[in-house]
């Protein structure tokens, strides 16, 4: 009998990648579709970074690197992190992976264990929960609302705590809504984790130079949690090099040293090409990278503006990454030439069919009376892709 594993039927696709897919069908059919589904810099890699990496293959940079990525590399992950973030590694602390997608996964499937609780706030990125679940662990979803700007309080952190918790994964800036918290705020998420032995932090800070309150702050540098942490960031975001594949992991020698094992049995180490572009992105002037947040903060002003125009929808001011996340729920039950929209994923779809725009519905990230929007795209397209999401939504009777 031909059938999927178990495993894999419990995974459910992302939501992210099912609309882009989508949006380039509709493309290929010779449709103008804007597509703000997808969460990818615009912006071309820098030239110095490109540079480095054709000098890789020149001096011939083809062979396997060792599974933890190599040594120069995460060398100059460890420089990074002592000199923005003020953390204290070693490069056996270090793991460079296929981007710090496999980092999450690597420290999911190395620490949690059937019966294991993992606890989300919700929204959350799409693939969290089914990492989680492929690990066998569970999903603990624990709802911040719009009110509290999408945060987890440390009374919601405390009360969601069991003896099965095993771990939480937190995202700052985070996908999909763009809310960053403060050192007093992860401070106090920090004290609750120490009240428990064996809870650990997945703590995603991909987002980190996407950031419009001035400084990242990281919840390893209280006292107790660099032990307690495990770090994911990486360049895809920053240096605009999605497609390069290079994430990194830093976190406690032992767990580390697993996420190798890991690793090490299904796919060894990452591209070598791509590790020196990393090791160039991270050694050389940094000035791109502020020239690119500060084209993002510009555009996240102008979505923001436009998407307070559109009656029914209301926004935060997102303070990082490139998401703007409207609560869209007053078009619930309104209907438009014989379709109506019940939720999220619904308004997803009728946008994209009639205003030719891809965003994505809320209910994928765990917050259905939400939608993301990815300003990661020019001034133009966005004010024509909100100009065509006002107009559609004014049909919606």
């Amino acid at each position: 009998m031909a059938r999927l594993s178990e495993r894999l039927n419990r995974l459910s696709p992302s939501a992210t990648l099912v609309m882009s897919q989508k949006s380039s069908e509709m493309r290929a059919q010779g449709i103008d579709v804007i597509n703000l589904s997808v969460g990818e810099p615009d912006f071309n890699t820098p030239d110095a970074i490109k540079k480095c990496a054709q000098k890789a293959i020149d001096d011939n940079y083809s062979k396997y690197s060792p599974v933890p990525g190599y040594a120069d590399l995460r060398q100059a992950i460890t420089a990074k992190l002592k000199r923005e973030n003020g953390l204290d590694y070693t490069i056996n602390e270090i793991q460079v992976a296929n981007g710090a997608k496999q980092c999450v996964c690597n420290a999911v499937m190395a620490l949690a264990d059937e019966g294991d609780e993992v606890i989300i706030p919700a929204p959350y990125w799409v693939s969290y929960p089914q990492m989680v679940k492929l690990a066998g662990a569970t999903p603990v979803i624990v709802e911040t609302g719009f009110d509290q700007n999408f945060k987890l309080t440390p009374q919601q952190l405390a009360q969601a705590i069991t003896p099965k918790t095993r771990m939480l994964i937190l995202c700052s800036p985070s996908n999909p809504t763009g809310s960053v918290y403060s050192k007093d705020e992860l401070k106090a998420l920090a004290e609750v984790v120490l009240r428990h032995e064996d809870l650990f932090v997945v703590s995603d800070e991909i987002y980190e130079h996407i950031n419009y309150t001035g400084h990242h702050e990281s919840i390893a540098q209280f006292e107790g949690m660099r032990e307690r942490t495990i770090v994911i960031n990486g360049v895809s975001k920053a240096y605009a090099m999605t497609g390069w594949r290079i994430g990194f992991m830093a976190a406690p020698e032992w767990i580390v040293k697993g996420c190798n094992k890991l690793q090490g049995q299904y796919t060894s180490g990452p591209c070598s090409v791509s590790q020196k572009a990393a090791e160039a992105a991270y050694t050389l002037p940094q000035d791109c990278v502020e020239e690119m947040r500060q084209a993002f903060e510009r555009r996240r002003d102008l979505i923001v503006q436009l998407t307070k125009d559109i009656p029914g929808l209301e926004v935060n001011v997102p303070e990082g990454a490139f998401y703007v996340f409207p609560k869209c729920s007053s078009y619930y039950g309104k209907s438009h030439n014989g379709i109506t929209i019940n939720n999220s994923s619904d308004l997803a779809l009728y946008l994209l069919e009639n205003a030719h725009v891809a965003t994505v519905g809320g209910d994928a990230f765990g917050a259905p009376d939400c939608f993301r929007m990815s300003y990661a795209t020019s001034d133009d397209n966005i004010r024509e892709a909100l100009r065509r999401i006002k107009a559609s939504l004014e049909q919606l009777k």
